[in-house]
């Protein structure tokens, strides 16, 4: 039977040819700085070594100097996102934007002055000022971003880059923040411990608040005031709590005599 049926090569013959795909080796250019000006415009900030600059508030405008460089830990040549227009767009941007904690409780408006790269329609590179006007809500916390798309450097073939601020909570002298909540810590003598005391607490928006205390205060003893803290950005109108640690200052030293009082008062409430 094989005999009769001799071996027929098949007409459909498939072959695949390899393509190389290049990847463009042009890092994504960052902004670069322009000079400051003189008159109603505030100075214009300088990225520090880790690219994070101060911006100014809603009166003033900062200016993002942007250099080009390559991304820590990785090669020399940047990734490249495609989509389906076949054009490459490059990795977005991302900078601080430092915020007082009084910012991020009230809200404020931030101006920013960038410098980029722009592609003309004959191909030619040029820089281009921008001024950024970025809105910060009440209750926004350390790590929002905000997202300027297309705001980034041009090149030819390739979509801009996003640029992406990340909101940086600056340390406040008096309180922490703790989520929505707030914490701050007041230092009393021993025997407004003991006897109670009437304090003036600050508040964040600059107030001062009366409280006071009648228990016995402890180690460890905490006043809870409600919706003292920051404003809740996913509940409108509810904010968190003011929470109030109190630090005993103890006497460094006692007369025999003061020891001696002491002792025939507090002997029995122990």
């Amino acid at each position: 039977m094989d005999n009769c049926f001799p071996s027929i090569p098949s007409p459909l013959s498939r072959s695949a040819s390899r393509r190389r795909t290049t990847v463009s080796k042009r890092g994504c250019s960052f902004f670069r700085s322009s000079s400051s000006r003189k008159g109603t415009d505030a100075a214009m900030p300088s990225p520090s070594s880790k690219g994070s600059w101060q911006s100014q508030d809603s009166k003033s405008s900062s200016s993002a100097s942007f250099i080009s460089k390559s991304m820590s830990g990785r090669s020399s040549a940047p990734i490249m996102f495609s989509n389906s227009s076949g054009m490459l767009k490059p990795p977005p941007v991302e900078w601080k934007l430092e915020c007082t904690l009084e910012e991020l409780c009230f809200g404020c408006r931030k101006k920013v002055k960038i410098t980029r790269d722009v592609v003309t329609k004959t191909g030619q590179i040029i820089l281009e000022e921008e001024l950024l006007n970025i809105k910060v809500k009440p209750g926004w916390k350390q790590g929002t971003k905000i997202t300027f798309e297309g705001m980034g450097n041009e090149r030819p073939g390739a979509h801009p880059a996003d640029l992406i601020f990340v909101i940086a909570e600056k340390r406040h002298p008096l309180f922490r923040r703790a989520g929505d909540d707030l914490e701050f810590a007041v230092e009393i003598p021993l025997v407004k411990a003991l006897t109670g005391c009437k304090l003036s607490i600050p508040l964040l928006g600059g107030e001062n608040m009366s409280l006071t205390i009648e228990d016995i205060i402890h180690p460890g003893y905490e006043k809870i005031i409600a919706d003292l803290g920051m404003p809740r950005s996913k509940e409108q109108g509810n904010r968190g709590n003011l929470k109030i640690t109190f630090l005993v200052d103890f006497p460094t030293q006692l007369t025999d005599e003061q020891r001696s009082d002491i002792l025939s008062i507090l002997q029995d409430t122990c």
